[in-house]
């Protein structure tokens, strides 16, 4: 998918897609923080039909309702394919050993055999976290693995 963006003199950025329709959808985040979802008209692609203000909060709460629908599909697409591949979402519950140490210190993969693939927090997803990203109380991680490898980190990050 193509994304144009465009930097707006005194206001922000505009980032629009055209959808497989041919509708253009754009979102506008200006300076102050605020950002606006934009739908243009068909007939005239630079003239906006609905144009919806979002606080920070909803903008959050839709990225991150996107982001983790898009990669718990893909995860569960790939689980289809791929007889044995289980999908978890686990909480890094208060109190966890791990709360404010690296992905690294778990040593998930070695322990387990299962993979940290995904770290969603406050409306933003880390794919692909490196081994020195912080964890933190209340982050969402998604695990790909074996039953046994997705259950074996979810004893880990309550037990250690």
């Amino acid at each position: 998918m193509n994304v144009e963006r465009t930097d707006l003199p005194g206001i922000g950025t505009s980032h629009v897609v055209t959808t497989a329709r041919g509708r253009r959808i754009g979102i506008v985040s200006h300076r102050s923080g605020r950002r606006d979802l934009v739908i243009y008209d068909k007939e005239d692609p630079d003239t906006s039909v609905v144009s919806v203000a979002l606080s920070a909060e909803e903008s959050n709460a839709l990225a991150e309702y996107l982001g983790t629908a898009r990669i718990v599909e893909h995860l569960a697409e790939l689980q289809r394919q791929v007889t044995g591949l289980v999908t978890e979402q686990l909480v890094i519950a208060p109190g966890s050993p791990y709360d404010g140490r690296t992905l690294g210190d778990t040593q998930a993969r070695t322990r387990t055999g299962a993979s940290i693939v995904a770290v969603l927090r406050g409306g933003n997803v880390h794919a692909s976290p490196r081994p020195d990203f912080g964890l933190h109380a209340g982050d969402l991680i998604v695990v790909v693995g074996t039953a046994a490898g997705t259950e074996g980190v979810a004893t880990l990050l309550t037990d250690g």
